[in-house]
């Protein structure tokens, strides 16, 4: 092996989750954000010598959306986004009684489905911030933008998924 493949693997494969998770979010869909990942990582390697700092995880999270712009122009695919069953029902805790646990199953996909109503920048910023806890530096640089759109995105996004949840998300979601 390659002392440049092992410097890769050291830095870029812990953030592998984020990646597909960010992926995951966009793409709206498992097998499309598998794909992504893997594409992104391709491009993360080939350019790695390119890279400047230690901080691989917003440059790598940045590869991953634009993988992603990439394939939903090829694709124009726009559908609403929610995580399986399964993956609601993981995120339920497994110590809950069986009433909490159906409550917390049916509260994941509820946000799941929210979520996915969203519009795609504003998503992007909540996922990155709430769930793969980067910073608001991090987050501007992952999304090529100023910090301070960053912080107005965020405001916006929490605010409609705020409305969105105390309404029901949409139609039929109650």
């Amino acid at each position: 092996m390659t002392d440049r493949r092992l410097l890769f693997e050291a830095q870029a494969l812990p953030h592998l989750d984020a990646a597909y998770t960010l992926a995951r979010w966009l793409a709206r869909s498992e097998a499309d954000a598998q794909d992504i990942v893997q594409d992104a990582m391709m491009r993360a390697f080939r350019a790695f010598d390119g890279v400047r700092g230690d901080n691989v995880r917003p440059w790598l999270l940045a590869i991953v959306r634009n993988c992603w712009r990439t394939r939903a122009r090829a694709t124009a695919q726009r559908r609403t986004a929610s995580l399986d069953d399964e993956k609601a029902d993981e995120i339920a805790s497994a110590d809950a009684g069986p009433e909490t646990t159906a409550i917390q199953s049916s509260e994941a996909r509820r946000l799941n489905l929210i979520m996915g109503l969203l519009p795609d920048d504003f998503r992007a910023v909540l996922i990155l911030r709430e769930m793969e806890d980067l910073s608001y530096q991090e987050i501007a640089e992952t999304l090529d933008v100023p910090i301070g759109t960053v912080m107005s995105r965020l405001a916006r996004a929490r605010a409609m998924l705020r409305e969105k949840w105390l309404a029901g998300g949409h139609d039929g979601l109650r």
